[in-house]
């Protein structure tokens, strides 16, 4: 599995009552809390002066909501194949609780079809769209970095820090630049 060689921008959504609480999350659908639609509206001026080919998000209630927030009364894609893993009975259970990512959690979705699709929905959308800004989850972000760096291990993704996922010189050589940082350079 690899990505297509061109630029797109990730952002995970604000936070859920389940990162607050240190839960995982997976394919329960939960709102943001108000600490989250306020992280999506302080990153919306970082995001609002790029010319997005499109705003691609998943279907669950929280991507969609920060996607909202981020870009007001822009036209937005649902992509399904962009929602988060599906983490069978480890959903709603202590962030402490969840299994290696290669792992296939109890009645849960397995890694390697986890990242078959994530990879297909992220290589239509940059056939597609030269500069698509994905709203998605922490687990769509492993599959990124996984494609990028070789491991879908590392830190956690932060709520709403828009990142620019740039292709290298080699399939694995990609970098993640906060958009911040990029737009102070």
């Amino acid at each position: 599995m690899t990505l297509l060689p061109k630029p797109f921008v990730f952002v995970r959504h604000g936070q859920t009552p389940l990162n607050r609480d240190r839960l995982i999350g997976g394919r329960t659908e939960v709102p943001l809390t108000a600490t989250g639609e306020q992280q999506a509206r302080d990153a919306a001026p970082l995001l609002a002066n790029h010319p997005w080919s499109i705003v691609a998000v998943s279907p669950q209630q929280r991507a969609r909501r920060t996607a909202e927030l981020l870009l007001p009364g822009a036209s937005l894609m649902q992509v399904p194949d962009l929602r988060e893993r599906d983490l069978g009975d480890l959903e709603c259970r202590p962030l402490s609780e969840q299994t290696p990512y290669e792992e296939t959690p109890p009645h849960g979705e397995a890694w390697l079809p986890f990242c078959r699709r994530v990879t297909e929905a992220l290589n239509t959308l940059l056939a597609q769209y030269d500069t698509p800004l994905i709203v998605a989850h922490s687990g769509v972000f492993r599959v990124i970095r996984l494609l990028a760096t070789g491991t879908p291990q590392g830190e956690r993704v932060g709520n709403v820090v828009p990142l620019w996922i740039l292709p290298g010189a080699t399939p694995d050589d990609w970098k993640m630049i906060p958009l911040e940082k990029m737009n102070a350079d």
